[in-house]
């Protein structure tokens, strides 16, 4: 049976097509679920959830968009996903109260301020261009494509900027974290 028979029978809501679908697209599914989940039950579920969410939006599915076959595959992984997600959700919430992110150490902290002072006494010796540059990249996130962009310079020139500092920061850094 042709991909387009199924979808013409899902749009037009005949329940044959969910059989087909399910006979012709169930291993294609069971395998993009199969990585996210180990209970072989909750993998049943989860392809009765995509098989469903399929019936649901099928009217969404748009052939100049993309294959069958990938929307399909986005439809069950995203279902593994939601599925996945809900069981680490329930094991979070069954851990006893004291387990939920507990609360530094009076030395956590005090050694956390002290790497943070040395990365600060690092950063100021760095020229004030690459003090930028570093703040830029991993103080603000901003991608290398556009520090690049809006330098002139080629991204590679840019990464390459960032590993010297990287390095230098790395020696400078050496003697006060031991």
């Amino acid at each position: 049976m042709a991909a387009r028979d199924i979808i013409e029978k899902l749009k037009n809501r005949d329940e044959s097509g969910m059989e087909e679908l399910l006979q012709h697209y169930g291993p294609l599914m069971r395998y993009v679920i199969r990585p996210f989940l180990s209970d072989e039950r909750d993998r049943e579920e989860v392809l009765q959830n995509a098989a469903l969410k399929v019936w649901q939006s099928i009217g969404r599915f748009d052939a100049e968009k993309g294959s069958w076959t990938s929307w399909l595959t986005a439809v069950a992984r995203n279902a593994a996903l939601d599925m996945a997600r809900a069981e680490k959700r329930r094991e979070t919430d069954e851990l006893p109260e004291d387990a939920h992110d507990p609360a530094p150490t009076p030395e956590e902290t005090a050694l956390r301020k002290e790497r943070q002072e040395a990365l600060l006494r690092a950063l100021e010796t760095l020229s004030s261009g690459d003090r930028v540059l570093f703040y830029r990249k991993y103080y603000y996130r901003q991608p290398t494509a556009q520090i690049a962009a809006e330098l002139g310079a080629t991204e590679r020139s840019v990464e390459g900027r960032l590993y010297r500092i990287r390095q230098k920061l790395k020696e400078l850094l050496k003697g006060e974290m031991s």
